[in-house]
């Protein structure tokens, strides 16, 4: 996901220096609009806790017989992956990396490739939302 708008400027590693406040990159990246409208069609709340990662791993994948909706159905998922995270676990953080992807930086400072972890759950469910929580969450 490339987000223009947050402009050319990068820090001293070369990553997008992202603005100043956590909270509204944390909106930003929690919309996930057609990953909400899929889960609220399935009766899902999600409200970003844990607990709606599990209920996501329950949907059935509908959503695979569509080859132009996957990737993106993916990418919301592990966004919306990286927002429970960022709203869970304290100290965790989003950064945009130079090529424009979005990672979670966990307060071990381990970097966390959400949105792929979403788009191999989008194809095979696997592995899924909540297992990859507890891992990242050292649950």
């Amino acid at each position: 996901m490339r987000i223009p708008f947050l402009g050319p400027r990068h820090d001293s590693n070369g990553d997008a220096a992202l603005p100043a406040d956590p909270e509204a990159i944390a909106d930003l990246m929690s919309e996930c609009e057609l990953l909400r409208t899929q889960a609220a069609e399935a009766g899902v709340r999600l409200d970003d806790t844990p607990a709606s990662l599990e209920a996501l791993d329950q949907l059935v994948p509908r959503w695979r017989d569509d080859a132009e909706t996957l990737p993106w159905l993916g990418h919301d998922a592990g966004l919306y992956l990286g927002t429970v995270v960022v709203r869970t676990v304290p100290g965790s953080a989003w950064r945009i990396r130079r090529d424009g992807e979005p990672v979670v930086r966990l307060p071990s400072g381990r970097e966390v490739e959400v949105a792929e972890y979403g788009r191999e759950w989008a194809v095979s469910g696997v592995p899924e939302l909540s297992q990859l929580y507890a891992e990242v969450a050292e649950i």
